[in-house]
C-alpha cells in the first residue's frame, strides 16, 4: 500500500534530499542560513512602529461646564470608563455622617431611564459589561468595563446613574439593611485591618476632614433619607468636581459622548443653588483611640487564630501633591512587612525592615506591616502590629524603635531594593486596564493632568539616602496617632508612646510595680 506524500514533504525532499539519504548533522546538504537572516520563501513580516510621541500621553479636555474628560490609549476590544467625583466622607462635617457610604450602596439602582438595577445590568450585558462603585474618604468612583463599541450607551448610562438616580423609599430601605450588615461584618471579621485604619484616621485627624467616619454610624442608618441625600448631592455632584475618564477609547469620541450626555443636563435634585462646599484643610491632631474587645473567639474552627491584640502607630507624612511623596513611598516600601506566615519568594518583601528586624527576630509577633495613606492635603504613615495580649508592651516598644531607626543611616543596598520593588509594583499594577483608569481619573481629578509611569520611575530612581533620612526626621517631630484593639491591659499610656518616639533609641519609659 502506497502512502500519499504531502506537498510539504515533497518540497523538503527536493530541497534537502530524501529522508533515507539525509545526514542528521551539519553539512553541505543543508543551506547555511544564520538566525539573524530571514528564511527563504517566508513572507516579510510587518512590525508595529511608533512615532516620536509613543502615544503614551493622557489627553484631557475641559467642557464648558467645568467637567474634565480624560482618556488613555490602550489597544484591545474592551474599555474601562467611569466618572470620578470629589466627594466622600471628608466632606460630611455639615451633614449626617455616612452619606457617602449610602451613595456607594445605592449606585446603579433605578434612574430616570432605567426602571431597576436589573435593567441596567441587562443593558451592560449586551456589551459584555460589568459595573462597580467605590467611595473613599475623598473620592467617589462609578466605573464600567465593556466592549468599546458600546461607548455611547455606557456614557449615557453612567450619566443617568450619577445625575438621575430615583432613590426610591424601597431602595433606601434595602440600603439601610446592606449598611447594617456591613457594619456587623466589620466588627466580626478575623482581619481587623479596615477597622484599625478607620480608628487610626479618627485618632490622627480628630473630628475633621479625613478623620470623619468613612462607614455610616449605626445611629445614622435610620436618619438618612432622600431629602438628606439630595441636599448633599446638590453641593458635591457638580460638573466642576467631576472627571469622565476612559481607557481603551478614542478621545474625540469620548468628548463627543460627554457633550451629549453630561453638558447642560439638569440633575434629579434640580439646578445647584448657592453651592456650599466644605474646603477645609486637614488638621493633624494626633491622639489615641482604644477599643477594648474580647478577641478570643473571633475565629473558631479546627485551626482558630489565636487571641491577638492589634496596635497601629502612625505619624503625619505629606500630601501626594508634595515632592516628598515619592521619598515617603520608598520609605514605606523599605519598611514593608506582612504576616508571620507570608509565603516567601521574589518581590514579597522578605528583605524589608519589618521582616528582618521584627518578624524574623521575634517569633511571637503575628504581624508587622507598614501602610502609607496619602491625600491632597495630608498623609499618614503607620505600622500595624499584632501579638499575644501579654506581650503588648514589648510589641509597642519594638515598633517605636523601628520608627526611630527610620531617621538613622539608610543602607544603599536596601534603598535600591525598595526603589526597584516600588517601580516593579507600579509597572505591574499599570498592566491592568481598570488600574490605569483609576490612576488617570484620580490624577486628573487632583491635578488636571497625569504623570506618566516613566516620569514616576525617574522620580523614584532619584531618591537618595539623605531624602529618606530628611522626611523621616521631619515626620518624627510630630505627635503620634495610636489605634488599639483587643485586650489592652498591658498597653502603655499615650504619653509613654509619645516619649518613646521622642527619645534617641525608641525605648518606652520604665515602669515599676510594687505588686504584680
Amino acid at each position: 500500500m502506497k502512502i500519499q506524500r504531502s506537498g510539504l514533504e515533497r518540497w523538503l525532499a527536493q530541497q534537502f534530499g530524501s529522508p533515507a539519504h539525509r545526514r542528521f548533522s551539519s553539512g553541505a546538504t543543508y543551506p547555511n542560513i544564520p538566525l539573524s537572516s530571514p528564511l527563504p520563501g517566508v513572507p516579510k513580516p510587518i512590525f508595529a512602529t511608533v512615532d516620536g510621541q509613543e502615544k503614551f500621553e493622557t489627553k484631557v479636555t475641559t467642557l464648558d461646564n467645568g467637567l474634565r474628560v480624560a482618556s488613555q490609549n490602550k489597544f484591545g476590544q474592551f474599555c474601562t470608563l467611569g466618572i470620578l467625583i470629589n466627594s466622600g466622607s471628608r466632606y460630611e462635617a455639615k451633614y449626617l455622617s455616612g452619606i457617602a457610604h449610602f451613595l456607594e450602596k445605592l449606585a446603579f439602582s433605578s434612574t430616570a431611564r432605567f426602571d431597576s438595577k436589573d435593567e441596567i445590568l441587562l443593558t451592560l450585558e449586551k456589551h459584555g459589561g460589568i459595573c462597580d462603585c467605590q467611595t473613599s474618604r475623598d473620592t467617589t468612583m462609578y466605573a464600567v468595563s465593556a466592549d468599546s463599541k458600546g461607548l455611547d450607551t455606557v456614557v449615557g448610562l453612567l450619566a443617568d446613574v450619577v445625575l438621575h438616580p430615583r432613590l426610591t423609599d424601597e431602595e433606601i430601605e434595602m440600603t439601610r439593611m446592606a449598611v447594617q450588615f456591613e457594619l456587623e461584618d466589620l466588627n466580626m471579621r478575623p482581619d481587623p485591618e479596615p477597622l484599625l485604619t478607620e480608628m487610626i484616621h479618627e485618632a490622627a485627624f480628630r473630628e475633621n476632614t479625613v478623620g470623619l467616619h468613612r462607614f455610616c454610624p449605626v445611629e445614622n442608618i435610620g436618619k438618612i433619607d432622600r431629602e438628606v441625600l439630595h441636599s448633599y448631592l446638590k453641593n458635591y455632584y457638580t460638573p466642576d468636581r467631576m472627571v469622565l475618564a476612559g481607557v481603551g477609547v478614542e478621545h474625540e469620541h469620548l468628548v463627543e459622548c460627554a457633550r451629549k450626555y453630561l453638558l447642560g443636563v439638569q440633575p434629579a435634585w434640580g439646578a445647584p443653588g448657592a453651592v456650599d462646599v466644605d474646603s477645609s484643610v486637614a488638621q493633624y491632631t494626633g491622639g489615641i483611640i482604644k477599643v477594648e474587645r474580647d478577641m478570643s473567639n473571633v475565629s473558631l474552627g479546627p485551626t482558630p487564630i489565636p487571641e491577638l491584640t492589634h496596635i497601629m502607630v502612625g505619624l503625619e507624612s505629606c500630601s501626594f501633591l508634595e515632592e516628598d511623596f515619592i521619598p515617603f513611598a520608598v520609605l514605606n516600601m523599605m519598611m514593608g512587612g506582612g504576616g508571620s506566615f507570608s509565603a516567601g519568594g521574589p518581590g514579597k518583601g522578605m528583605f524589608s525592615r519589618l521582616y528582618l528586624n521584627v518578624l524574623n527576630r521575634h517569633h511571637w509577633m503575628y504581624n508587622a506591616t507598614s501602610y502609607h495613606h496619602s491625600y491632597e492635603d495630608t498623609g499618614l504613615l503607620c505600622i500595624h502590629a499584632s501579638a499575644d495580649p501579654r506581650q503588648v508592651r514589648e510589641m509597642v516598644e519594638i515598633i517605636t524603635k523601628e520608627f526611630i531607626l527610620m531617621g538613622r543611616t539608610v543602607d544603599l543596598v536596601e534603598l535600591e531594593r525598595a526603589k526597584t520593588q516600588l517601580m516593579s509594583m507600579l509597572m505591574m499594577n499599570l498592566e491592568s486596564r481598570p488600574v490605569i483608569f483609576e490612576d488617570v481619573g484620580r490624577q486628573v481629578l487632583a491635578t488636571h493632568s497625569r504623570k506618566l509611569p516613566h516620569e514616576l520611575c525617574t522620580l523614584i530612581r532619584n531618591v537618595k539616602p539623605e531624602d529618606i533620612k530628611r522626611v523621616a526626621s521631619k515626620m518624627l517631630r510630630g505627635k503620634p496617632a495610636v489605634a488599639a484593639l483587643g485586650d489592652l491591659t498591658d498597653l502603655p499610656t499615650y504619653e509613654h508612646i509619645q516619649a518613646a518616639l521622642s527619645s534617641r533609641d525608641g525605648r518606652l519609659p520604665r515602669t515599676y510595680r510594687l505588686f504584680r
